[in-house]
């Protein structure tokens, strides 16, 4: 039986990884033989790819996606564990309100408000820069969310208490009891927001009209010559964007999958 569980294991990791061999093998060939067929085994034309890539200015637009996500990540994680250690905590008028705005606002499609959040952005001044891409992270419902359930689940009230009698102020109990205790859903939220804002295509492609700023999948959409796209360079950019999510979830797949399993079991 536990050979079998293997082998079915075994069988579905390497269907899962199928679809990033070919995207790797993709990329060792030129654009026109990809017309032909999907190919199995590598090319030859992978310097090629990569010297089409580099010279588009990749690494810019390299640090520009990592300068997005990183901030994003710091941003978003700071006023979600806030949120939710409030919310989950203290008692004040309005809490339970709150709590029903936060879970109303994750049902909002993000189209809905897009275009007031472009004006808004160009009113302040930071209109056609990095800046409206990271500052919608300061408002993430569903970290809100996560973190009032984390929290609630994770933390013991009585601790608290045990805390302000020992005389230990507000922001030393956040920050020596109640962040330490969180660490796995403050990983977890760290890299689902790093994922999507890695991945983020739609607002940068309506807020970033310069080519200095782009990130990586409008980068990568616009690449290509006037009459020719490159799919094949295409696949290249792609496989070298993938590296840093890869890096993220092998160096904290434990830590991610115990954030995310954390809240379901009280007790």
């Amino acid at each position: 039986m536990k050979t079998l569980v293997w082998i079915c294991l075994i069988v579905i990791s390497l269907l899962s990884l199928f679809p990033f061999y070919i995207m790797i093998v993709m990329s060792t060939h030129v654009t026109e033989d990809l017309f032909k067929g999907i190919p199995i085994l590598p090319g030859d034309y992978l310097g090629e790819n990569l010297h089409t890539v580099l010279r588009s200015d990749f690494l810019r637009v390299y640090g520009n996606s990592l300068t997005v996500s990183i901030a994003a990540v710091a941003l978003a994680v700071l006023t979600s564990t806030l949120v939710g250690y409030a919310v989950a905590k203290f008692e004040f008028r309005g809490r339970k309100w709150l709590q029903l705005f936060v879970i109303l606002t994750m049902m909002v499609p993000t189209q809905v408000g897009l275009i007031g959040y472009i004006i808004e952005m160009r009113h302040l001044g930071v209109g056609n820069t990095l800046w409206p891409v990271i500052l919608v992270w300061a408002a993430f419902p569903f970290g809100g969310f996560f973190m009032i359930q984390f929290i609630r689940d994770s933390i013991p009230t009585d601790l608290l208490e045990c805390a302000r009698i020992d005389g230990c102020s507000e922001p030393g109990i956040f920050a020596r009891i109640v962040l330490p205790i969180i660490k796995p859903g403050l990983a977890t939220l760290a890299t689902l927001v790093f994922l999507w804002s890695w991945n983020n295509y739609l607002l940068p492609l309506v807020t970033i009209n310069k080519a200095n700023w782009y990130t990586l999948p409008v980068f990568i959409s616009n690449l290509g010559i006037v009459h020719r796209t490159d799919y094949a360079a295409r696949m290249a950019a792609l496989t070298m964007s993938t590296v840093p999510v890869l890096i993220l979830f092998i160096l904290g797949s434990r830590t991610f999958m115990k954030g995310l399993t954390a809240g379901a079991v009280k007790g």
